[in-house]
Parts: structure tokens; sequence; C-alpha cells
């Protein structure tokens, strides 16, 4: 079974090749001198600050792992690449939601990136998947837990 691809835009690329970088060289580094420390007091089977610079090393390892593994895999969606006529991934869009007449702003990313605080959404999320190819002036439905939710697209543009 081929695995999945990781859609990422430029910029998710780049950050997640500085995360990585950032765990290899300065965390890895740390957190070894955390345990040479800790181990340097004696006696393991008691040693707190131990068990938890294990556990964060442990950590650690596992998020290099999983940065490695959506790397592998990625797929890179480049700015000059998008075409802004329709909805796709790396595009800002702004849409109104026709019930309650609110406008909103999102940009399109693929799963890994997505993170609503920043107003990143997935493209395989209900209004990621409901928005791409859509074009401007477009009524969309979403599938919501509530019901079908209408958007209006009122700008597809380059994020920045």
């Amino acid at each position: 079974m081929a695995e999945k691809k990781n859609i990422l835009t430029y910029e998710g690329l780049k950050k997640l090749e500085d995360e990585l970088q950032d765990l290899k060289v300065v965390q890895r580094r740390e957190i070894a001198q955390k345990i040479k420390e800790a181990r340097e007091q004696g006696d393991l089977s008691e040693n707190a600050e131990y068990d938890a610079a294990k556990d964060e090393q442990r950590d650690i390892e596992a998020r290099i792992e999983e940065i490695e593994q959506i790397l592998k895999n990625a797929e890179v969606v480049l700015d000059e690449e998008i075409d802004f006529d329709k909805i796709s991934i790396g595009c800002v869009v702004r849409v109104l939601d026709l019930e309650y007449g609110e406008e909103k702003e999102f940009k399109l990313v693929g799963s890994s990136e997505a993170s609503s605080l920043q107003k990143k959404i997935s493209n395989e999320s209900p209004i990621g998947r409901a928005l791409i190819g859509a074009e401007v002036g477009e009524v969309v439905d979403v599938e919501a837990p509530m019901g079908v939710v209408q958007y209006k697209v009122l700008s597809i543009h380059r994020a920045g």
C-alpha cells in the first residue's frame, strides 16, 4: 500500500525542516546534558530528574521520527504553481458565512500544517474539501455536525 502524501506549502516545509534541525542539534544535546547530570546524582531508581529527562528524550525522538516521516512523503505546493482562479492548497480564501453574515479568512494547507489558531485549515477538513476547486462568487455547501453551512467565496489570493 502506498503511503499517504503529506501536502505542504513551502512555508510549512521550511518550518518543519527548521524544527527538525533544532530538535537534532540543539535539543538532543540539551537533553543528553540533563541525563548526564541526573546520572551523576547517583541512584537512578528514585531520581525524578533522570526520569523526566528520559521522558523528554523519548518525546524529542518521537517528534524527530514524526517529522522525518512527514518530510519523506512530502509533496510541496510552490506559490508560483498556485492557480488563483480556483481555490487550491496554498491559497488564502475570504468567505462569507451566508447564515450569520460573517466574513472569515483561511489559508488552505495540507493536514500536517493545519492550525485553527493560525487560521490554517486542512484540505481534508469538511470546509477544506468543500472549498477546493471553488471560484470567486461561488457558494459552497459544507457538511458540518450541526447541518449544512453555506459559504460564498469572496476572494482568493496569495498569502503574505
